[in-house]
């Protein structure tokens, strides 16, 4: 997914270094449009100012469940991206992704798809003509500086479904309760979703080395001693052996754990890209903004060759007037 915000800030999301204790920390979602007149609305939970990253997960937009006919669907051309994977997870409906390593996939309920856009790829998302709900996360991870520049790539997995004490539990990235997702990733990393009846505790061992986030999608529950409700992300910080998950209220409750050990490095973030640098990011615009204007030539190009199917690409925004300098 593309952040289509036409003004985005620069973020500088330093890792494990972010101010005040995450223990049982509650972060709200904001509200951010994918454009056009009729625009799907996404909760966006991370990055904040106050809380960067979760292990190396610094992206995390949550949305629906949204009635196609009334929202448009999800309608985003061919755009591009660099130093990170992407994970796309859906409760309903259908995406077809497209991009330039040549895959061609439909998002489905339940299966990962993950796609490594490394040195740089580009990619498209439409929701299909049978969805008539749409309702899922798009989640980024940043890949660490000795391997953001790896070939893209894309993967796709269909965890089993765990029955634990009465959770639904879908393993896709890492480990959890015996289940190991095959997927690959460049940082130790943790991906559920679990689905908890009413009035369920469930404890869970995890590693303490980690950092984890509860990405509350139904229900309310108890995370950490903090109250988690619909859009909103629980944190609790690394140290603790177990994270435990109470529901609260008459309610089932459906969430997504993310985890994963603190990346131990600054990273920048603008538009689409991640990078290191102020000058990286330029670069990668302005080589985005060149590949788009000529893909005809058959240069070099980073994003690679786009797929015959696409009509349009998304131009990069204007950069920020100020330089970005690092923090930290």
């Amino acid at each position: 997914m593309s952040t289509l915000e036409t003004s985005p800030a620069a973020l500088t999301c330093v890792s494990g270094g972010d101010e005040g204790p995450v223990r049982g920390r509650v972060l709200e979602p904001r509200s951010v449009p994918l454009g056009g007149q009729r625009a799907m609305t996404v909760r966006r939970t991370l990055p904040q100012r106050t809380k960067s990253l979760i292990g190396a997960w610094c992206f995390v937009d949550h949305y629906g469940p949204d009635d196609v006919s009334a929202t448009g669907g999800m309608q985003v051309a061919g755009h591009p991206h660099t130093g990170l994977q992407t994970v796309s997870w859906l409760f309903s409906g259908e995406i077809e992704h497209r991009d330039t390593s040549g895959a061609h996939a439909h998002i489905r309920p339940g299966e990962l798809n993950l796609m490594t856009a490394g040195s740089g790829i580009a990619h498209s998302e439409y929701s299909t003509p049978a969805t008539r709900v749409l309702h899922g996360v798009q989640l980024w991870v940043a890949l660490p500086d000795e391997h953001r520049f790896v070939d893209a790539g894309f993967e796709n997995y269909a965890p089993p479904v765990l029955d634990h004490g009465g959770a639904r539990v879908l393993v896709f990235l890492g480990s959890l309760l015996g289940q190991t997702s095959p997927v690959r990733t460049y940082t130790p990393l943790l991906g559920a979703e679990i689905t908890l009846p009413p009035g369920a505790t469930l404890r869970l061992d995890v590693d303490p080395a980690f950092e984890h986030g509860v990405l509350v999608d139904t229900g309310e529950v108890v995370v950490a001693g903090a109250t988690g409700t619909p859009g909103q992300l629980v944190c609790q910080d690394t140290g603790s052996q177990q994270l435990t998950i109470e529901v609260s209220g008459t309610a089932q409750a459906r969430v997504l754990l993310l985890g994963g050990e603190p990346l131990g490095e600054q990273i920048i973030m603008w538009w689409n890209f991640i990078g290191r640098t102020f000058e990286e990011i330029v670069a990668y615009r302005a080589q985005w903004q060149h590949e788009r204007a000529h893909q005809e030539r058959n240069e070099p190009s980073r994003y690679g060759r786009f797929p015959n199917q696409w009509r349009e690409t998304l131009p990069a925004p204007e950069l920020p007037n100020g330089r970005l300098r690092p923090r930290g």
